[in-house]
């Protein structure tokens, strides 16, 4: 089973790009735990796979689709994008407005399925907390949160997989402190991490394998 691992940073988590297979492709973020688990399972039975690309945004993934997913004919497919959608509007003002996130979310989607009708896809949840890369204009990152409805509208339209994230996150967050959790309010530290592969895997067991 080849699983696809699609995002921006919180998925790059700093991999290796030589070689799909080494220990460092997997990046130091939550890839690693899931790819951890499941290759210490059965090594012959996953193939994880992670094309992260930090800084990307919805715009970004869906230029990359074809090289970067449909190329490699993954059996699952695992999308985290929306906090660099807000970032980088409120940083430079080349962000991706809230409906042209959408539009741009539902045309990868349209355009995968057309051609892997098959595919199991599995969209994640953006997250934000308060943090030293957020808390300046905390309020604008809390724009965040309408892109993950945006996100759990679309799963639920297309019968895909959706995975919540932000609940996990602020209850954690609560209990060791934000930066435990997102080390900056948006890149996951090792417990942040860890929660993310957990949830992940959770509905990866439950639902989709």
């Amino acid at each position: 089973m080849r699983i696809l691992m699609y995002g921006d940073s919180i998925t790059d988590a700093g991999r290796a790009r030589e070689n799909d297979f080494l220990l460092q492709s997997y990046g130091h973020g939550y890839v690693k735990f899931v790819a951890g688990q499941l290759l210490g399972e059965d090594p012959n039975k996953y193939e994880i796979i992670n094309r992260g690309i930090s800084g990307n945004r919805i715009v970004d993934l869906y230029a990359r689709i074809k090289a970067d997913v449909w190329n490699l004919n993954p059996d699952v497919l695992s999308i985290l994008i929306g906090v660099n959608d807000v970032w980088h509007e409120i940083g430079n003002k080349n962000g991706v407005e809230l409906d042209r996130f959408e539009r741009m979310y539902r045309m990868m989607l349209d355009d995968t399925l057309a051609r892997f009708p098959n595919l199991k896809i599995l969209l994640c949840e953006p997250f934000v907390l308060k943090g030293t890369a957020t808390e300046e204009k905390y309020d604008e990152f809390l724009q965040v949160k309408e892109y993950a409805k945006v996100v759990k509208q679309i799963a639920k339209d297309y019968g895909l997989y959706f995975l919540p994230l932000q609940e996990t996150i602020d209850k954690a967050a609560e209990k060791f402190g934000a930066d435990k959790v997102l080390a900056d309010g948006v890149h996951p530290a090792m417990t942040g991490a860890k929660l993310i592969a957990d949830e992940w895997l959770k509905c990866f067991k439950t639902e989709i394998e």
